[in-house]
């Protein structure tokens, strides 16, 4: 792993809003069946455990599904959204306080080759742009559910680093995606997003 990787700490923060925020410009990695890849986030959302009617967790539901959000943050919180796509989230806050950050778009800065296979895809530009995409993507599958960022199992690791300095001016708040359900919840405006192309300008910048 890199040593720039971000210490599980971080993710025990009090303020899940503040943090999705904060991922924004931080990278995601994998290793997963040999392949190494990794991506600048892009979007995120925050879902604020048992007061937050869009949570999993809200009025404080534990079932086996969601019994992983009530564990320190730093796990992995995989899910399948209408039975067919992995959602990437990430735990946070202290044990028993079920907050948790999905992770909703992706810049990938590396291993293309091996996203564009896994997506069945060509094209580039809509390789990771949402969430089951980013997991597809980046191999992860809801048997990672648990995972610890940075613990191996079975050859298998992920964990994130810092990436790229993101300007604050740059940075969307919106109301989440796909929660109407969640009545007053679902005008929150806990999504937070900053355009692909501003990612890439950062990417080529440094890379020359």
């Amino acid at each position: 792993m890199s040593q720039n990787v971000v210490p599980h700490s971080y993710f025990l923060k009090e303020n899940v809003v503040a943090l999705a925020k904060e991922l924004l410009g931080k990278r995601v990695v994998t290793v997963i069946d040999g392949e190494r890849v990794s991506g600048i986030i892009n979007e995120t959302e925050a879902y604020a455990g048992v007061i937050d009617k869009a949570s999993h967790a809200y009025g404080n539901r534990r079932t086996k599904r969601t019994e992983i959000m009530y564990k320190q943050g730093g796990h992995i919180y995989v899910y399948l959204c209408y039975g067919i796509h992995s959602l990437l989230n990430i735990v946070t806050n202290r044990r028993d306080i079920p907050h948790a950050i999905l992770i909703r778009s992706i810049v990938p800065d590396f291993g293309l080759n091996t996203m564009c296979d896994r997506r069945g895809i060509l094209n580039l530009k809509n390789i990771a742009n949402g969430p089951g995409k980013v997991a597809q993507a980046l191999g992860i599958l809801p048997q990672h559910t648990g995972l610890l960022l940075g613990e191996k199992k079975e050859h298998e690791i992920i964990w994130i680093e810092e990436g790229i300095s993101v300007d604050d001016k740059l940075i969307e708040a919106t109301p989440r995606i796909g929660i109407d359900y969640a009545e007053e919840d679902k005008h929150r405006p806990w999504r937070f997003v900053i355009p692909a192309s501003e990612i890439h300008k950062k990417i080529e910048a440094h890379e020359n």
